[in-house]
């Protein structure tokens, strides 16, 4: 299974972007889909989560009310609209894809994209 996450790049506080995550090799469908992000010197930290349907999402605190997450399963991608940025956004976006249950625990992901980068700057 492959992932690649695309969307990044360099906005200012306040602008939005979308990140778009497709995958390739697997059952998309059957994938409960993940965003994470890291941060330089820091660890990976989990963002959102999106269940098989698109019917149940999870969000960090963080980024609740800022971010939407959703997927296409016709398309086999997953995005994630970032709105409001801020400059503590700036980090490294990874997609990843869970067999199993939903969780905010990166070490549960089975596949990872190879990230994107966002940085968000005056």
């Amino acid at each position: 299974v492959q992932l690649q996450a695309s969307g990044g790049g360099l906005v200012q506080p306040g602008d939005s972007l979308r990140l778009s995550c497709t995958t390739s090799g697997g059952e998309f469908r059957t994938y409960v889909m993940g965003w994470f992000r890291q941060a330089p010197g820091k660890e990976r930290e989990y963002v959102s989560a999106i269940g098989r349907s698109g019917g149940t999402t999870n969000y960090a605190d963080s980024v609740k009310g800022r971010f939407i997450i959703s997927r296409d399963n016709t398309e086999n991608t997953v995005y994630l609209q970032m709105n409001s940025l801020k400059p503590e956004d700036t980090a490294v976006y990874y997609c990843a894809a869970n067999q199993g249950y939903g969780s905010r625990d990166s070490g549960s992901y089975d596949y990872w994209g190879q990230g994107t980068q966002v940085t968000v700057s005056s």
